[in-house]
């Protein structure tokens, strides 16, 4: 006999999401995704986590690009630094 499986909403409803990071924007900032149903959310600029919307998606990527060439910049510069 076959056992009954829940359908993936119905199972988080009932049990709650399992989240797992799926990207690292920031040291801060990280979108999610349940494993499960396949929601997606990401951390909002008070550090709750919201859903992840077109908007969000963007401010995530503009605000990863932003970090990243942070981090070259200052990367370079402690390069520089250690020569002198």
């Amino acid at each position: 006999m076959k056992k009954p499986t829940l359908s993936p909403k119905v199972y988080c409803s009932l049990f709650g999401h399992d989240y797992e990071v799926t990207k690292k924007v920031t040291e801060h900032v990280k979108e999610y995704t349940c494993t499960r149903c396949k929601k997606q959310l990401t951390t909002n600029s008070n550090g709750e986590l919201t859903e992840l919307t077109p908007k969000f998606r963007e401010i995530n990527l503009i605000l990863e690009r932003i970090h990243n060439s942070r981090k070259e910049r200052l990367k370079g510069k402690a390069v520089i630094s250690s020569i002198c």
